[in-house]
């Protein structure tokens, strides 16, 4: 039943998205981290759809170059799955119950939060804090999935040689890494609720975080890889040619105002719009500030646009900003994909849970 929680000191956050393995080790040194090993590994663009895997013999083989790139000993991984693939549901149990004596309570009262028969679903929970309410009450966590999207996670890091340690949900690991980003923040950000708006390639997540605690998700079908596309379409690159010369440069001088400029006013108008869904879904809740995160959150000025167009305190995410980094780490390197890297931090960061 359990797949959220394992505990081991080192483990390698996994961060498998639509056009990348992202690879991070952390070591914890008092109340210090260091990058141990890390490393990006690019995917073709049908090895992950719609945060399906559709091809794992390619995603082992892709996470085999990572672990290789990187250096790294560690065999055991975290690894997450989408939101959307997740059913969450806070459920009250009595406080006096064991760990077993809960579960088996679940069991016997799932198919009340679950939509699915329980051979369909894995299923785990997660004792958060004492009830408001009622001290006699705990509030529980309850996560469930369908087993197909658990276990093709489990199978594609045992054919890349590793163990799969914990299977974490995408918003929880954003949640963690978070915590991180404190002295990026304004005076006592930890009260307000914060927009992570992480604009990947082919989707834009929106997780809002009040209290430093995740309350809403909302996905979107849009990201760089649109970008990639319209500079494929314009400049008559292929689809690798095009991802390079986003990246590395070189592209004609009308690229900045008749590709990129209309590019990042959509990702904008994105970012705005998933806003404005969860502003008019939640009753007298405002956002205090934006961080964004994944790849196109690297886009130079892109945080300026969105302070700029929607009255509100933005920056780029940067997990690493207090850490240590081993001699093996390209600073430049890290910094270039720092923002991109949250999730995999996320996760990396499970191997310290209490």
């Amino acid at each position: 039943m359990k797949w959220l929680n394992r505990k081991h000191d080192h483990l390698l956050g996994i961060d498998i998205s639509s056009a990348a393995i992202k690879l991070l080790e952390l070591s914890k040194t008092g109340g210090r981290y260091k990058v141990e090993s890390y490393a990006v590994a690019p995917l073709a663009p049908d090895a992950v759809i719609d945060n399906n895997i559709s091809n794992a013999e390619m995603i082992a083989e892709t996470i085999k170059a990572a672990i290789k790139h990187s250096g790294t000993r560690t065999r055991h991984a975290c690894v997450a799955i989408s939101g959307s693939s997740v059913m969450t549901k806070m459920i009250t149990m009595s406080a006096h119950l064991s760990e077993d004596e809960m579960e088996e309570q679940i069991m016997v009262e799932a198919d009340q939060y679950i939509p699915y028969s329980l051979d369909e679903v894995r299923l785990d929970f997660e004792v958060q804090k004492v009830n408001e309410a009622n001290p006699e009450l705990v509030d529980v966590l309850l996560a469930a999935s369908r087993r197909e999207n658990v276990d093709e996670r489990v199978d594609v890091l045992t054919q890349a040689g590793l163990t799969a340690s914990i299977i974490d949900v995408e918003a929880f690991a954003m949640e963690n890494a978070f915590a991180l980003l404190s002295d990026q923040l304004p005076n006592s950000e930890h009260e307000q609720t914060v927009a992570i708006a992480d604009i990947g390639a082919t989707m834009t997540t929106l997780n809002i975080l009040h209290k430093g605690r995740a309350i809403y998700t909302r996905e979107q079908g849009f990201g760089g890889k649109q970008l990639t596309e319209e500079i494929q379409r314009r400049y008559g690159l292929s689809y690798e040619e095009a991802g390079l010369a986003k990246r590395h440069g070189g592209l004609p001088d009308n690229y900045n105002s008749d590709v990129l400029g209309p590019f990042k006013r959509a990702l904008v108008q994105q970012v705005a719009r998933s806003l404005q869904f969860f502003i008019s879904s939640s009753a007298n809740r405002s956002i205090d500030s934006v961080v964004l995160a994944g790849g196109c959150s690297s886009i130079a000025g892109i945080d300026k646009l969105v302070e700029q167009e929607l009255g509100l305190p933005a920056f780029v995410a940067n997990p690493f900003i207090n850490m240590a980094l081993s001699n093996k780490i390209k600073p430049q390197s890290l910094s270039n994909d720092a923002s991109a890297m949250m999730i995999a931090c996320g996760l990396a960061l499970r191997g310290f849970d209490a």
